[in-house]
């Protein structure tokens, strides 16, 4: 396929694998944002193959991961109301709540429905104008202008029985409160490519500065993410702390231009919590003033709602790069993706996922064994 099997080439893999090697002289921690990233670190076993002196922190961008539980027990109490469509994306639907999921809310009779895009789930409240039909918004900048879109066209076409449950995200306040952290190892950023995509890259060079670490914008496949690590290490070994787009073939400096402007819109800044890590300054967006009306919070008055994390489950410590998931007692027994205890483990983007399934079978009780890559 164009534009991914170049970039999974193994004879350029190993040039690149060989010149990182050549070029690493001391220990490097650097995190991948995405977890999109993750998965493919780990399905390809690149962190294997990059020489001991690199260690790739899995941080914390996985969407469906990071909503906090706050969110999901909203989610279950709108979904429940026999008045109420509750559309979302399939990843969400066995992320576990306080003793539930969507999942089990659609056994007890809640309209759940899986959809592809936000606009199926306004068609549907134009199909059935005597229901309450409510999206479940969540994610990056990457995710924001789609839903931002629908809630424009909703206010514009006067369907007022559509509403949105908001729980979405920004990376750069994220980035600084790891760097705050009094744990933090990090020393670089692979930057997820695909945010950048949309809101480019101004929000960053502050952040390279202030905090003296190197952040490369980085693609997805094996190629990407090898180029990626390489000019990272480069500044590392340089002294340098600089931005550096390594996804040119996506990722422009201001970004899209129509999404911001649509993000602006729709969308304000606010304080949001993260699941596993707590509330992060500006690190969120809800509905401005004026799309309120479309608030599904607002509208339902969930407001007040009383969470319990399991106490077993670490995958807050997963998110911050503190915790490979292997580390933690629950993996693989008490929690795999059948009966997941947190989200890192249900999602398709979830570290703990991607170590399930492309390493379950090579772990043991002194952790993950080498295992050969499919990329060389």
């Amino acid at each position: 396929m164009k534009y991914v099997e170049e970039f999974q080439d193994p004879e350029l893999a190993a040039r690149l694998l060989d010149d990182i090697r050549a070029t690493v002289t001391r220990p490097w921690a650097l995190m991948e944002v995405c977890g999109g990233q993750t998965h493919s670190i780990i399905r390809h076993g690149i962190d294997q193959l990059l020489p001991d002196e690199v260690e790739l922190i899995h941080g914390p961008g996985c969407p469906v991961c990071v909503t906090p539980l706050e969110v999901i027990d909203k989610a279950l109490a709108i979904a429940s109301r026999p008045d109420v469509v509750f559309c979302s994306f399939g990843d969400m639907l066995r992320v576990p709540g306080t003793g539930r999921d969507l999942f089990q809310v659609r056994g007890e009779g809640g309209d759940v429905r899986v959809v592809y895009s936000p606009l199926d789930a306004l068609r549907i409240a134009e199909e059935n104008p005597d229901r309450e039909v409510v999206f479940f918004g969540i994610g990056f900048e990457t995710t924001a202008p789609p839903n931002a879109m629908t809630v424009h066209q909703a206010r514009a076409r006067g369907i007022r029985n559509f509403s949105l449950l908001v729980s979405h995200v920004r990376v750069p306040p994220a980035i600084e409160a790891i760097m705050q952290s009094p744990d933090c190892r990090v020393q670089a950023f692979l930057a997820a490519g695909h945010v950048c995509s949309v809101m480019g890259t101004e929000e960053y060079p502050a952040l390279a500065e202030r905090f003296r670490v190197p952040i490369v914008v980085t693609g997805f496949e094996p190629l990407d993410i090898l180029e990626g690590v390489r000019r990272t290490v480069r500044q590392l070994e340089r002294g340098e702390h600089t931005v550096d787009n390594a996804y040119p073939r996506a990722v422009r400096a201001g970004g899209n231009p129509a999404a911001r402007a649509m993000l602006d819109d729709v969308f304000e800044v606010t304080d949001r919590a993260w699941r596993g890590i707590g509330v992060i300054p500006d690190s969120g967006w809800r509905l401005s003033a004026r799309y309120r009306d479309y608030d599904a919070e607002h509208r339902f008055q969930v407001g007040d709602i009383a969470t319990l994390e399991p106490a077993e489950c670490r995958s807050g410590e997963v998110l911050q790069g503190l915790l490979k998931p292997h580390e933690c007692e629950a993996f693989g027994t008490a929690c795999t993706p059948r009966t997941p205890l947190g989200a890192t483990m249900v999602s398709s983007e979830g570290a703990c996922a991607a170590y399930y399934l492309y390493r379950r079978l090579e772990l043991d009780v002194t952790g993950p064994r080498r295992q050969e890559s499919s990329v060389v």
